[in-house]
């Protein structure tokens, strides 16, 4: 008989093909923090202009120290958040809507495809003058810029949902409630998680804007700061904070997909 596995060696088992998935990542990581230490002394670039990996963590380490990086983080994830909130559930919303009912996207769809191309950066100043330089100014960019991403997926992937699936659920006998719920939302659910997953990044892309927009606290906000007063190493952390956090939502958003929408090979 063979011997059951202690737990140490199933965790072995279990850490063993995790680290092959994420083999690729950190050999990639590896080899852009050597790319950015060569050339930070190499010259090339004046050292005042690029700092090393290690200047820029020893950045971060004293924001974290001091208080200010939990502070603009905290912000910036307030505004994020709730933008991306109500942007995601009214594009959403708007998306089932239109790519379900074809008269209703042949009215909605000229006017999104005219705000599309319209950057939340260009509506800073407009969004300034009507809601002031508060909180509402700067959750309205992210929900807005995020209210468009999300429902050009949501749309397509609705309007992609066979018709004879539920024309099959009418015919026996499933209430509207049912097939949206058996029928639709399954079928639409990757395009729908997909959409949740380009409206995170898209709702991070609005921030900046939006900071820069007027504000006295956030991740954007201090990269400008610093940038004001040549603190490279302190923007360097900025962005490295910006990119790691846009990193983990993502990698959220995928989990809750593989978790919701197993079915999904994509």
């Amino acid at each position: 008989m063979h011997a059951t596995p202690s737990p140490p060696g199933r965790a072995l088992g279990r850490l063993g093909p995790a680290l092959g998935r994420l083999g690729p990542a950190l050999a990639a990581a590896a080899a852009v923090l050597a790319l950015w230490y060569l050339l930070a002394r190499s010259g090339v670039v004046a050292p005042a202009l690029l700092p090393t990996p290690a200047e820029t963590l020893a950045a971060l380490v004293d924001g974290a120290r001091s208080g200010t990086l939990t502070a603009d983080l905290g912000a910036s994830l307030a505004r994020a958040g709730q933008g991306f909130a109500l942007g995601a559930l009214i594009g959403s919303a708007l998306g089932f809507a239109t790519g379900y009912l074809p008269k209703l996207s042949a009215a909605v769809t000229p006017v999104v495809s005219f705000l599309r191309p319209i950057p939340a950066i260009a509506l800073v100043p407009l969004a300034t003058a009507w809601f002031g330089i508060g909180e509402t100014a700067k959750r309205l960019l992210i929900a807005y810029a995020v209210l468009l991403a999300v429902w050009l997926y949501v749309h397509d992937g609705v309007s992609r949902v066979p018709v004879s699936h539920l024309r099959a659920a009418r015919t026996l006998g499933a209430p509207v409630h049912r097939r949206f719920v058996e029928v639709l939302l399954p079928a639409a659910a990757p395009a729908v998680l997909a959409a949740l997953r380009y409206g995170a990044s898209v709702a991070l892309l609005a921030l900046v804007a939006a900071e820069l927009g007027g504000a006295d606290s956030g991740l954007a906000y201090r990269l400008q700061v610093d940038g004001q007063f040549l603190r490279v190493d302190r923007m360097f952390a900025g962005l490295l904070v910006l990119g790691s956090l846009g990193v983990v939502v993502d990698l959220v958003l995928a989990a809750i997909g593989r978790r919701f929408a197993h079915w999904s090979t994509s």
